[in-house]
């Protein structure tokens, strides 16, 4: 039996950030949706390989084999499929043994509008477009671009990274160091540092996070040999002074990440490269990139980098 949603921490997926729909989409584009629907009923036992979100929904699940009692996690699958053309899905999640039961299939409808009805904290899609409209709603959602999929079996922790500003806390700082005036930002959060910030698209995410932190110093105070799951960090390209809000932020909020990187202008990838995150959250696309190619990275679309967004696919129109 199922426990009631609106006390889990939900995590919505998509099939094409789940799973590598790449031959699929390519099906549906070329031939169209008649064609891509007797293609997944050809091959409806033919396993899906592995997408990019992946390694960071099976780790996620794993918590709740950690907290059988509690069941403190879920995963729902929003889907722009049909049911029908949705069994090849739940057939490759029943091969990959993960926990998923509910889902949305909106037959080519974007899903996003059930964001909310599922109680969800984050929702992953690889399609821009269905993310650009879940933000606009104020719903939280973050675009997953084409990495490598490394899911290594035998490392069982989950590591999630996030950009601070436009992610975790709104954007109202982001918006004056944007204009180019970096001493009227750092005068502006000086000036404020003992005022928090108000909540950013993921707040909630990263809140619940903290609770299931929680739950494991309980299981580690309970067992010194307990092994951790969950390791979180804050990397943000800000320094001193302006750290310091950051700090009175998370603590007014009540929570906190296990590493915290104020990086001052380098690239972020110099951190993330050691840290390896089975995903990383930033608003801003300059900041997700990676020479090898093979950090999961996630864009949030939120504030000035959705403006930016929005304009640029006007000017495609």
């Amino acid at each position: 039996m199922s426990y009631p949603i609106e006390k889990k921490l939900v995590i919505a997926v998509s099939s094409s950030a789940l799973f590598d729909l790449s031959e699929s989409d390519r099906m549906f584009r070329e031939n169209g949706p008649k064609a891509y629907k007797e293609f997944q009923e050809k091959n409806l036992n033919t396993v899906l390989e592995k997408g990019v979100a992946f390694p960071f929904i099976r780790r996620f699940l794993s918590i709740n084999k950690r907290f059988e009692k509690e069941q403190p996690v879920e995963v729902v699958l929003l889907s722009r499929n049909s049911a029908a053309t949705g069994k090849r899905v739940f057939r490759s999640i029943k091969h990959y043994e993960l926990d998923i039961s509910r889902a949305a299939f909106m037959e080519g409808k974007s899903p996003y509008e059930y964001i909310p009805a599922f109680n969800a904290s984050l929702f992953l899609s690889a399609n821009e477009e269905d993310v650009l409209k879940a933000i606009d709603c104020g719903y939280p959602a973050g675009t997953v671009l084409p990495t490598k999929v490394v899911d290594d079996v035998a490392d069982g922790e989950l590591r999630i990274a996030f950009d601070f500003d436009g992610v975790i806390a709104d954007d109202e700082s982001e918006t004056i160091f944007q204009d180019g005036k970096l001493n009227a930002f750092h005068q502006h959060e000086v000036e404020k540092s003992h005022i928090p910030h108000n909540p950013g698209p993921l707040a909630d995410l990263f809140k619940k996070l903290s609770l299931m932190q929680k739950l494991e110093d309980q299981a580690e105070e309970e067992d010194r040999k307990y092994k951790r799951i969950l390791r979180t960090a804050i990397v943000t390209a800000r320094n001193a002074p302006a750290h310091e809000r950051v700090i009175t932020t998370l603590e007014k909020w009540g929570v906190s990440s296990n590493e915290t990187f104020f990086l001052g202008g380098m690239k972020k990838e110099r951190i993330l490269t050691v840290l390896k995150p089975h995903m990383f959250f930033d608003d801003q696309r300059s900041h997700l990139e990676s020479e090898a190619g093979d950090i999961p990275m996630v864009h949030v679309p939120f504030g000035i980098a959705n403006q930016k967004i929005e304009q640029k696919m006007l000017l495609i129109e």
